[in-house]
């Protein structure tokens, strides 16, 4: 297995100075489990999660430079509960980040959804809690809309009076079927268009996954015509879609934080997970203006994202928590209710290749020795 350093290219960064930051970056984390809850598919997760190792990755990323996008998809927001999404959003506050976060916002304190007004009023309730633990809020895709096939009028009329109810900033996400699959057909007609357009100085941009890099650059000028950012959950596809077309044209002011607007994306990847430290890096040289060394960096990176986020999109969390294991910043590569289970261990090496060859593991003896325990690497894989 050939692994990259990654002390050259800091050592090259070090000397050329630090720079304003040219993207706002995300990174949406995901949980660690304790080793002896985690095999009990049916364990409460709040009692399950490692909190301690949990917020020491979202401490890792923020002193790496990243803003931390808590309690969505990759903390398996779908699987664990709003009892545990609060207590994550409420630990992640406490933590005092320099680049700050955004949080989920959905309805799944209500065992079933009774009617638009109540989902209205379960958002607004989750996103006035993740504004006072002093976070920025993310709209979660809202299942309901899509089970009960309510229709273009019905969306924009749900999102307007949610961000009638609350205090920007806000964003808007977009989350293809492959990550969930009940939503199919989320956002029909221009609905997503209305919507970004009710109020543009509330709704302060949107984080689109839906792997369609064409749709993303069309919708993100759409957005920087309102002073508003995309933020690119395609983890196929960032490198490109992250670096633009174009230069920084102007400034907007987002939650108190300078960004820039131009025919680029901005970022919200689950990969940051386990890309933590050759984003960085790549993301100072394109602050420089070294698109070289940026893709350089990030070429790997992304060949590592098309490997964990494939088909079946949704067990991409297993390669993130197997990457943090190696990296030892967790005592398992397990995830809540076992749903590392969906990959398999020949799925599992290979993303371990590709991580090495990208710089994402920073012991490589560690790494080695854990690749070949005859213990826990084959018990738990």
């Amino acid at each position: 297995m050939e692994f990259r350093a990654l002390d050259p290219y800091r050592a090259e960064l070090e000397a050329r100075g630090p720079l304003e930051p040219v993207r706002r970056a995300l990174a949406a984390l995901h949980v660690v489990v304790r080793a002896d809850h985690g095999a009990d598919e049916s364990a409460d997760a709040v009692d399950a999660i490692d909190w301690e190792a949990t917020m020491r990755l979202r401490r890792r990323a923020d002193g790496l430079g990243f803003g931390v996008a808590e309690a969505m998809d990759t903390a398996q927001r779908f699987r664990i509960g709003w009892p545990a999404a609060r207590r994550l959003i409420e630990e992640c506050g406490r933590l005092g980040l320099a680049h700050g976060f955004v949080a989920g916002a959905g309805a799944d304190q209500l065992a079933a959804v009774s009617g638009r007004e109540e989902l209205v009023a379960a958002v607004t309730e989750q996103a006035r809690l993740i504004q006072a633990a002093g976070g920025e809020v993310m709209l979660l895709p809202l299942a309901w809309l899509a089970r009960e096939s309510v229709g273009e009028e019905g969306y924009v009329e749900v999102y307007g009076a949610i961000v009638s109810a609350l205090d920007g900033p806000l964003y808007v996400h977009w989350l293809g079927e492959e990550f969930l699959p009940e939503l199919k057909g989320y956002f029909p007609g221009d609905s997503f268009a209305r919507v970004m357009a009710l109020d543009p100085h509330k709704v302060r941009g949107a984080k689109l996954s839906l792997f369609d890099p064409a749709r993303e650059v069309h919708l993100r000028r759409d957005l920087a015509a309102r002073d508003q950012v995309l933020l690119t959950g395609d983890d196929l596809h960032f490198r490109d879609l992250i670096r633009g077309a174009g230069p920084i044209e102007r400034h907007t002011t987002i939650g108190g934080r300078r960004v820039a607007l131009g025919d680029f994306s901005h970022a919200l990847l689950g990969l940051f997970d386990a890309i933590a430290e050759p984003a960085a890096l790549a993301l100072g040289f394109l602050a420089h203006g070294d698109a070289g060394r940026y893709e350089e960096l990030m070429s790997p990176c992304e060949e590592l994202g098309r490997w964990l986020f494939r088909a079946p999109v949704m067990h991409y969390k297993a390669g993130l928590a197997f990457i943090a294991w190696l990296n030892g910043l967790q005592q398992n590569p397990m995830l809540f209710a076992r749903e590392e289970r969906g990959r398999d261990r020949a799925h599992l090496l290979r993303a371990a290749e590709l991580a090495a060859a990208a710089g994402c593991l920073s012991d490589p003896i560690l790494a080695a020795r854990r690749l070949a325990s005859p213990g826990i690497g084959r018990e738990h894989l």
